[in-house]
């Protein structure tokens, strides 16, 4: 390889591209760049900082922050010094989330944001570290110390020429198999897992990566994922130095809603040619695109929605775009990207060409709909146990549905129950192998024993390999359904198809372990179903027959994958549900119902209302209209 470690990455663009642009912050109104030169120069003194206040080899600080230059830099820093970072998630909950990741993987030092450190409070008085290193100013009278202080003494430090050796001689001493991360998993399932992440995870991952996506010099990309977040982490951060492209972090605001309300603004300002999405982020780009399209009135909406189908015939795939008679329709095609998919490029700025897309499973209709207007999300898959990324689509190799082929460097096959490897098309667990796959998992030797079995990396996830090289990953294996015969399906397209097909349906979850009949457990869109109630006039609000009539529209919209509804065949019959139960409050963080990557915590929300699933399966209750669905939803559309 090119590279083993970070430093070896760093060093490399700072060879190639030393007055490149690395990171963008709008720092009081205006935007500010850091070459890569100023951040390596940075993160050096950083991490000659730390070795001031006594940092050692193998030491651990923790990170919270939002993504920004000084995150960059403190990473690089805490490495340079010889120490790992423990990077957290802006979304914990500060006590017992933050206060388990600090306390277990034995941080030294807390480094923090202004807006972290208010957010978590009282919380580091509970936890045993030696101090918070502020990225903003510390406050009045706060113990720790300034991102600036830090940087100040190591560059003191390092102009004393022993020090300089001594510093110099021990990054030489850097190897691959040095930790770089102890990156905690969500926690689906029991407490997060530390997965370790080393030098050798990353520098490889980042060539894996680097020979499937191609980035140029001067692009640029505009970061909304958290970068704790893996798929961020090495592709906006590792990916773009690789290839001395630009990074741009979104202007944070005084408050959640506020720093959500800059990011169109900022697209605008710093308009991306690249950026990584998410399934929630690309649902809420569509939403928008659709609103703005719809508020130019019915013409455009109606001439949108025609060259959006045109373009869906054409795309067929998309790895067979324009194959057969389809080459007919390129005309109109080209004549719908002239007068109206072009201009949707505008919303991000105009130079967009196409989103990476990652983090979870993307529906075929998104990904069709994105490849319709222009700008299409090369969809992959990975885990952080993978360092994090396996697979992805790429402009000239992909297949809507599918997460790509597996990269160059590694080995990908399916294994089935009895770990025996399948043909192409059959399904079974995915597992991989390659200089990615972790070191394991932090103080958890059993854990890692039993997920990385002969080297073999196995992620617990559903899929198949088609016959030209594709891989399609279906869910977790852990979160398939079990129906009565003992048949064990995936619920998580069939949830997926459901929310997406309805616009009365926020989530959705299917219950089955080994039952008469599948359950969905139906969080609603309480605004979209009185919009829909309010066409009923004859019907009186705060009724009996008003609740009837809005459990009907639900069932209607989960029945659209039945036979004669808008989406049949997609799904087994005997797969999709028989029932439903509405729930009184949606899954959210704080219930502890979706982790920090927005992922539902199935085992949580199935002990939480086991009482209501029992009662479903009570033959007597199946019926939609039963007592405890009526009464829910007679109390939530008051």
């Amino acid at each position: 390889m090119e590279f083993n470690t970070i430093f070896g990455l760093l060093d490399r663009s700072v060879k190639l591209y030393p007055n490149n642009t690395l990171t963008l912050d709008k720092v009081n109104g205006e935007w500010t760049g850091k070459t890569y030169t100023q951040v390596r120069d940075m993160a050096r003194n950083f991490g000659a900082g730390l070795i001031q206040l006594g940092i050692q080899k193998g030491d651990r600080l923790a990170l919270l922050s939002e993504g920004r230059s000084e995150w960059l830099i403190s990473e690089l820093g805490i490495l340079y010094a010889r120490a790992i970072n423990v990077p957290l998630s802006i979304k914990l909950i500060p006590d017992p989330e933050v206060t388990f990741r600090v306390q277990h993987s034995g941080a030294r030092y807390l480094i923090v944001s202004g807006t972290q450190a208010t957010r978590i409070g009282n919380v580091c008085d509970n936890i045993n570290i030696e101090g918070l290193i502020y990225l903003d100013e510390k406050p009045e009278g706060a113990k720790g110390y300034s991102f600036e202080e830090i940087l100040k003494n190591g560059e003191e430090w390092l102009k004393n020429a022993d020090n300089l050796a001594a510093f110099e001689a021990s990054i030489a001493e850097v190897t691959p198999d040095d930790l770089v991360n102890i990156s905690y998993t969500s926690g689906t399932t029991s407490d997060p897992k530390g997965v370790m992440l080393s030098h050798g995870n990353y520098a490889t991952n980042t060539i894996q990566s680097c020979t499937a996506i191609h980035i140029e010099p001067t692009d640029i990309t505009f970061t909304i994922l958290p970068w704790d977040h893996s798929f961020a982490h090495t592709t906006n951060l590792y990916c773009f130095i690789y290839f001395g492209a630009s990074v741009a972090s979104q202007e944070i605001g005084k408050s959640p809603m506020e720093t959500l309300r800059n990011i169109p603004k900022n697209m605008k300002e710093v308009r991306p040619t690249l950026m990584m999405s998410v399934p929630a982020l690309s649902k809420s780009f569509r939403k928008n695109i659709e609103a703005g399209i719809k508020a130019k009135g019915n013409f455009v909406w109606n001439m949108f929605e025609f060259f959006r189908k045109v373009a869906y015939i054409y795309n067929a795939e998309y790895f067979n775009a324009g194959h057969g008679l389809r080459w007919l329709l390129w005309p109109i095609k080209k004549l719908g990207d002239k007068i109206i998919m072009s201009k949707i490029s505008e919303t991000f700025g105009g130079r967009l060409k196409y989103f990476i897309g990652g983090g979870a499973l993307l529906d075929v209709e998104l990904q069709r709909f994105f490849a319709a207007v222009g700008i299409p999300v090369m969809q992959g898959y990975g885990l952080s146990e993978a360092s994090p990324v396996i697979s992805a689509n790429l402009l000239d190799a992909c297949k809507f549905g599918s997460s790509g082929r597996p990269f160059q460097f590694l080995e990908c096959k399916i294994l089935d129950e009895n770990n025996k490897e399948v043909a192409p098309g059959q399904k079974g667990e995915v597992c991989v192998k390659g200089g990615n796959v972790m070191k394991g998992y932090w103080k958890n030797e059993e854990a890692t024993a039993s997920t990385i079995v002969d080297g073999w990396l196995h992620t617990g996830d559903m899929g198949y390999i088609d016959e030209d090289g594709f891989l399609f990953v279906q869910g977790r294996f852990k979160s398939l359904l079990i129906s009565a015969d003992g048949e064990k399906y995936s619920p998580e397209g069939i949830e997926e198809c459901i929310v997406d097909l309805s616009s009365t349906i926020d989530q959705c979850m299917l219950h089955n372990n080994q039952c008469p009949y599948t359950v969905a457990l139906i969080v609603p869109n309480y605004n979209a179903l009185k919009a829909k109630l309010k066409h009923n006039h004859h019907i009186k609000p705060g009724t009996d027959e008003y609740a009837k009539e809005a459990l009907n529209i639900i069932w209607n919209d989960v029945c659209q994958l039945r036979k004669g509804g808008s989406a049949e065949g997609l799904h087994p019959d005997r797969w999709l549900p028989a029932t439903m139960g509405i729930l009184p409050e949606p899954f959210t963080e704080q219930n502890k119902m979706l982790n920090s990557t927005m992922k539902m915590v199935r085992p949580k929300v199935t002990e939480h209302y086991s009482d209501l699933i029992e009662y479903l399966l009570n033959a007597d209750n199946k019926d939609i209209l039963n007592a405890r669905n009526l009464e829910t939803i007679k109390a939530n559309l008051q």
